[in-house]
Formats: structure tokens, C-alpha cells, sequence
């Protein structure tokens, strides 16, 4: 390591002195100190050197030190001459006679009038400011009655000059280490504080925010690298400027008693900004002001990279439209028709029975959008008492009711920003929370339960129900404007009944998908196929999942056989359509309940029947006839 203090001494006995006393009492530095000898003639090229070369401190004596002090931009200490420095060289004089001068700059001949006192004699101060003035002085004080002079190096070559004896002040080791001690002190301050100057601008530089700091006059004292980036301007243009002279249109924070604030979002040129302003306080006095500048992009880029990364897990819409089974009609029908809708921004609205896979198509549709990579948030409406549901979607604030999570939480619109929200059994939501949710549709807005602050969202709805809603409107459990505002795109779920062919595909993904289940099973019989085909299905896919599940366990061999299938369903217990059957259903009935479908579907298809054919997996001559026969019989 480079000496970090360097010691000129003027005269070679100051340096013998000086290595001593590093000798003696600082050899554990003793390798960051360098003495040096250096008369006013040379000092300066060695001072110069050595600030080159790392050295953070000098220190040195009478003129020399004065003389190094206005030269370099480092410190100096000065070697302060003691009343013993003054009594050694008095001593040396032998005699010597009542009227003395004691020449030299003003840190030598500090605090000698006391000696005066108390040695009886008279000290003529003869006080030099630079060298070309010490021959006036030292040849007036002579002619003055001085017949001794006393002092550093200078004044002493001077004193011989004019005829009067002369005395070297030689600083003694008391007077060296307090100057090599206070020197140490220094260096280590110093350096402390450029390593915190250092980390300060290394902060500053690699900041992702723009950072302008000025003085209390407005003008520019730090543009950092950012700033320069946003405003396209080099801080060599912008330190010692006034801020509005570099950015004109920037707007100042007004005089108010608030010393730090977030501004309003600004508008600069062709960017818009978020600033922040503190004001810069020593003891309470301003001194300046801060400036954080962010691009608004940067920061909602930055919020949806913290929102993935703390809600990834379980946020990902896992199922593609490929993954949706089926080749039948209907379900083509439904695949191109969600395909379509995907490609917008609408919200959508999708009815069916339960069990027939709404939540894996809204999935599929999420995977389609250009939300793709936005999170997927999915919540069952029916899951949640009316309060928890409000937090759940809306968030809270810190203290909105007892026993709310310290510093608030935020709400599924929240963490559904810049992808999709599903709202699944949404004829079950709360009529006070149709409200809500219908405010959030029109504003794209939330505001969380007890909070004041009203929080942008840009999300996807996608809704969901297995229940008519058109008969909830009338029976005033839901909100008509709110059904307006969900069906702007619709999906009809076709039922199993609506789409026979597509059951035996569907059984054998099943197995394929539950082979941990039985990994022996290899297939599935003709005649096992055939007669799923016949079975009612009133839970849809859920219930045909289940009755594959236990036919799997209950199968003997690698192919599940009619009779597995068999004993599967029977185990179903009585089921939605055997019970219906029980309660007196009829085949006339069984014929209306189909006749009410035909109708829907042809109603929801807007009366084309080509589209409600291709959906019930019907001829569209088949379906004229079915219609119109019943219209026959009634």
C-alpha cells in the first residue's frame, strides 16, 4: 500500500527526528508514513508527486508548510512550535540579551508573548507573510534594537545576513508526534468519508431513477446518469444551471410547509414522468432539493414483474384450447367460436351445466389472449361468505375491520392485473357486490375496503354460471345492468348429451390421465364405449370422471369392460336424472326437457339453425324436424 501521510521537513535534522519518532510510536503505520527532506525551492515537485501517487496528508513547518498549504488541494498540518522548541533554542544561544525577535509565519511564532512574561525578557513578533517581505522585516527590527533572532530556517539564513545572530527553532518529538498523530486522525476521516462519498455516487450513477439534486436557489448541484438519459442532456451542460432553465417545462413543487411529496404525474416533452421531491435539511435548515424521476412505463413494467414474481404460484393458467377433448360438432363449434373471443378485449360470459369444463376453457382462452403472459387469477363466488368475498376481490387497507393483516392486502383485481379474472359462479355473488364489481367494470378502477385511494386496474373478466340468469333478473337476485355489462361475448357449454361422440375420447384421456390410478389398464372396450354413450350424464365430464375412476379400480384385466362400466355407474347412486325419473318424469317430459334445449340453444344461436345444429351435433334437417314436431303435438 502507498504511504497515505507525507513529512517534508525543511532541514535535514527535522527529518532524522521525524523517522525516529515513526520509529518509535507509530510502527504499525510506519508503512503509510514517508519522510522527506524539501526546502521551499524543491518541496512543491515532491508534494506534487507524491498527491499523485495516493497521499492524502502533508505535513511540514514554518514557510514550507504555508507555502505547500496554497500550492495542493489536500490537507496540511502544520507543526505547531511549543514553549520547549522555544527554550531549546534559547539555550543554544548561550547568553542572551533582554530585546529578542522571534521570526516567522503566524505558526511559528503563535503563543510566544506568554514565554515573555514569564522569562523577563521582551519578544519582538516579527510576523512574515512570505518570503520576499522577511529581509524588510527582520533588517527593521534589527535597526529597532533586536539583537537576537529566533525563528525557522528563513529568518535565521536572513538574521546572519543584517549582522545579528540567528537561532533555529527546531521542533522537538512531543511537537512531531502530536502532528503526525493529528495527521492519522485526518487521513482516517478523510478516507471514511470518500468511501462514503463513493457509495454515495455509486448509488446515485447506478440508479434506475433519474436523481436531480439543487441548492436552495434552484440551480443544479447532481444529474445523474438516468436524469441524462430521460432529458437527453449531458451534466456537464446542467451542474450550475437553474432547473427550469435545463428542462423548462419541468414544474417546481409549491412553498408549502410539506418537505417531501410525491407530485402530481407530470408531462415533459414526449414522456410522462412520476416525481418525487424532498427538500435536503441541515439542523432543520433547507439547504436544496431532490428530485426522483421514473418513467410511468418503467414503473408499471416494474409492478407487474413484483406482482409475477410474488403471486407466480398458482396464478398460471395451465390448459391449452388443444387440451380441450373432443372432435364432435359442438365441441369444434365451441373450440373456434372461444378462439375467436380470446383475440379480444371483451369480457365474456360463459353458461353451461356444472361439470362441463367452464373453468378449462376460460383457461384455454387466457393461453389464446395477448394476456397470455399476465396472470390468471380464478375465484368461486359461491366459496366465500359476502365479507371475505369484498377482501378477496377488492383488497383492504391496514385497520379496514379486526384482525386485517398489518400494512393492508391487496385484492384479486390486483393481482389479476395485465391478465385475466375469472369469476366463476357468478350468479351466486351478493347483490351488494354486483354493484361493486359493476363500478370496477365501468371505471376500471378498485378501491380497497376501507381505503381512500382509488387503484387503476387493467384486467380481463371472464364470468362464468351455471345457473339462468335471465330468470335471477326477474326474481331481482342479479342485476340487469351488470348482465348486460358480462354478456358482451357468450359461450354456451355444450352438455355431454349434446355431444355423444365426443364421450368415449373423453373416457380415454381419462385413463391416460388417471394410469397412477391403475396402471394396468390398457384401454377400454367397444361395448364399454357404446354403453357410456347411453348413460345420462346430468353431472357432465365431473361425473363421467368419476364413474372412469371407479371403473378403473374395479377392472380385472388392461381393458375395462361394459360390465366394469356397469358396476361403476351403479355406484353412482340415484342420480339427478334417476331421481327425476323416481319423481314421476315421464317420457313426455324427458321429450319437453329436450324440446327446452333444442329451443335455447336455436334462442342463444340467434335463431340460426345451421349454428345450433353444428352445437347439439345434430343434422340441421334433423333439428326443422324435432322443433316442429312438438309444435305438431301441442
Amino acid at each position: 500500500m502507498e504511504a497515505r501521510i507525507l513529512f517534508v521537513a525543511p532541514f535535514a535534522s527535522l527529518a532524522r527526528l521525524a523517522e525516529e519518532v515513526v520509529v518509535e510510536r507509530f510502527a504499525d503505520s510506519a508503512h503509510l508514513i514517508k519522510v522527506v527532506k524539501g526546502d521551499l525551492q524543491e518541496c512543491i515537485a515532491i508534494v506534487k508527486q507524491a498527491v499523485e501517487d495516493g497521499v492524502e496528508v502533508i505535513i511540514s513547518r514554518g514557510g514550507t508548510a504555508t507555502l505547500i498549504k496554497n500550492s495542493v488541494n489536500i490537507p496540511t498540518v502544520h507543526i505547531q512550535v511549543t514553549v520547549m522548541d522555544v527554550l531549546r533554542a534559547l539555550r543554544n544561544c548561550g547568553e542572551y540579551p533582554e530585546k529578542i525577535g522571534i521570526a516567522g509565519f503566524e505558526n511559528v511564532i503563535y503563543g510566544c508573548e506568554d514565554l515573555a512574561t514569564l522569562l523577563g525578557i521582551t519578544f519582538v513578533e516579527i510576523t512574515l507573510k512570505n518570503e520576499g517581505e522577511a529581509l524588510e522585516k527582520i533588517t527593521a527590527a534589527v535597526q529597532d534594537g533586536v539583537e537576537l533572532i529566533i525563528g525557522d530556517a528563513i529568518s535565521t539564513k536572513l538574521a546572519a545576513r543584517v549582522g545579528v545572530q540567528g537561532a533555529l527553532i527546531q521542533s522537538g518529538k512531543e511537537a512531531i508526534y502530536k502532528a503526525i498523530n493529528e495527521a492519522e486522525l485526518i487521513a482516517r476521516i478523510r478516507r471514511e468519508e470518500q468511501e462514503k462519498s463513493e457509495l454515495l455516487c455509486t448509488v446515485i450513477d447506478t440508479s434506475v431513477e433519474g436523481i436531480i439534486a439543487t441548492d436552495i436557489n434552484d440551480r443544479i448541484t447532481i444529474f445523474n446518469p438516468m436524469a441524462e438519459k430521460i432529458f437527453q442532456v449531458s451534466h456537464l451542460e446542467a451542474i450550475g444551471n437553474h432547473l427550469q432553465t435545463v428542462i423548462p417545462q419541468f414544474s417546481l413543487p409549491g412553498n408549502d410547509d410539506s418537505s417531501e411529496k410525491v407530485a402530481d404525474v407530470q408531462r415533459i416533452g414526449d414522456k410522462t414522468l412520476t416525481i418525487k421531491h424532498s427538500e435536503i435539511k441541515v439542523k432543520d435548515e433547507v439547504i436544496g432539493s431532490i428530485y426522483n424521476l421514473q418513467h410511468v412505463s418503467q414503473l408499471q413494467e416494474l409492478e407487474q414483474n413484483v406482482r409475477k414474481k410474488l403471486h407466480a404460484k398458482g396464478l398460471v393458467a395451465k390448459i391449452k384450447m388443444t387440451d380441450i377433448v373432443g372432435s364432435s360438432p359442438a365441441c369444434n363449434a365451441l373450440k373456434r367460436k372461444a378462439t375467436k373471443y380470446a383475440l379480444t378485449q371483451s369480457t365474456i360470459l360463459i353458461t353451461g351445466e356444472s361439470g362441463t369444463g367452464k373453468e378449462m376453457l376460460v383457461q384455454s382462452i387466457h393461453n389464446v389472449s395477448i394476456r397470455a403472459n399476465g396472470p390468471f387469477v380464478a375465484v368461486n363466488c359461491a366459496a366465500f361468505p359476502e365479507s371475505l368475498l369484498e377482501s378477496e376481490l377488492f383488497g383492504y387497507a391496514e385497520g379496514a375491520f379486526t384482525g386485517a393483516k398489518k400494512g393492508g392486502r391487496q385484492g384479486l383485481f390486483e393481482l389479476a392485473h395485465g391478465g385475466t379474472l375469472f369469476l366463476d359462479e357468478i350468479g351466486e355473488m351478493p347483490l351488494s357486490l354486483q354493484s361493486r364489481l359493476l363500478r370496477v367494470l365501468q371505471e376500471k378502477a378498485i378501491m380497497h375496503l376501507g381505503g381512500e385511494s382509488v387503484i387503476p386496474v387493467d384486467v380481463r373478466i371472464v364470468a362464468a354460471t351455471n345457473q339462468n340468469l335471465a330468470q335471477l333478473i326477474e326474481e331481482k337476485n342479479f342485476r340487469q345492468d351488470l348482465y348486460y355489462r358480462l354478456n358482451i361475448l357468450r359461450i354456451h357449454m355444450p352438455t355431454l348429451r349434446e355431444r355423444i361422440e365426443d364421450i368415449p375420447l373423453l373416457a380415454k384421456e381419462m385413463i391416460k390421465k388417471m394410469n397412477h390410478i391403475n396402471g394396468k389398464i390398457a384401454g377400454i372396450h367397444i361395448d364399454a364405449r357404446e354403453y357410456l354413450k347411453q348413460r345420462d350424464w346430468p353431472g357432465n365430464i365431473r361425473q363421467l370422471a368419476n364413474t372412469m375412476e371407479r371403473a378403473m379400480l374395479l377392472a380385472n384385466g388392461p381393458t375395462i369392460t361394459k360390465q366394469d362400466i356397469i358396476e361403476a355407474y351403479d355406484e353412482e347412486g340415484e342420480s339427478i336424472g334417476e331421481s327425476s325419473k323416481v319423481k314421476g318424469k315421464t317420457k313426455d317430459s324427458l321429450a319437453m326437457v329436450e324440446y327446452d334445449t333444442l329451443l335455447r340453444v336455436l334462442g342463444e344461436e340467434e335463431f340460426n339453425y345451421s349454428r345450433a345444429a353444428a352445437r347439439l351435433g345434430i343434422h340441421r334437417t334433423t333439428l326443422w324436424r324435432k322443433l316442429n314436431s312438438k309444435v305438431a303435438k301441442k
